[in-house]
């Protein structure tokens, strides 16, 4: 499994993609919300959840919790090969009210199968391949979070 933990016991999830950072959070019901990015300076705030998008947000993490590790491939040639020296998006993963993550992944490029996706646990000398359906989910929620109408993608159908 890519996550280190199962997603019940994740309390946000930040990624970073297209410039912007996108921060998914839990309330005190274990609600997710799209919360964005503030400063220290900015204190404690309310947010709204929205019954809507917090079932859209919970199905996209449902189904990232759910990602496998396909390939492994050790670090031992160039990150470029693999779209990891500047990736597309970083993932951060955190425990609730836990300011430090529980694990960041650079998402690299799309493999040569076209349906995987290099991604490697920043720090770490192995690359791996998870379904790059995955990540199409993750930046369609962060499309619909921002206020976008999009649909969540299925797992390609397996061919025999």
């Amino acid at each position: 499994m890519l996550l280190p933990v199962p997603v019940a016991q994740l309390g946000a999830i930040e990624i970073a993609y297209a410039g912007a950072l996108h921060r998914f959070e839990r309330d005190a019901a274990s609600a997710w919300f799209y919360h964005g990015a503030h400063t220290s300076s900015q204190g404690a705030h309310e947010h709204q959840v929205d019954a809507a998008m917090s079932e859209r947000i919970a199905t996209a993490f449902t189904g990232l919790g759910r990602a496998r590790i396909e390939r492994e491939f050790p670090l031992d040639r160039n990150l470029e090969t693999y779209g990891l020296a500047n990736p597309q998006m970083l993932v951060l993963v955190f425990r609730s009210k836990d300011p430090q993550p529980l694990a960041q992944y650079a998402v690299g490029d799309i493999a040569p199968d076209t349906l995987s996706r290099y991604v490697m646990s920043v720090g770490s000398r192995v690359a791996w391949t998870i379904a790059n359906y995955q990540i199409d989910n993750l930046t369609t929620l962060i499309r619909a979070a921002n206020g976008e109408a999009v649909q969540l993608q299925a797992p390609a159908p397996k061919t025999p």
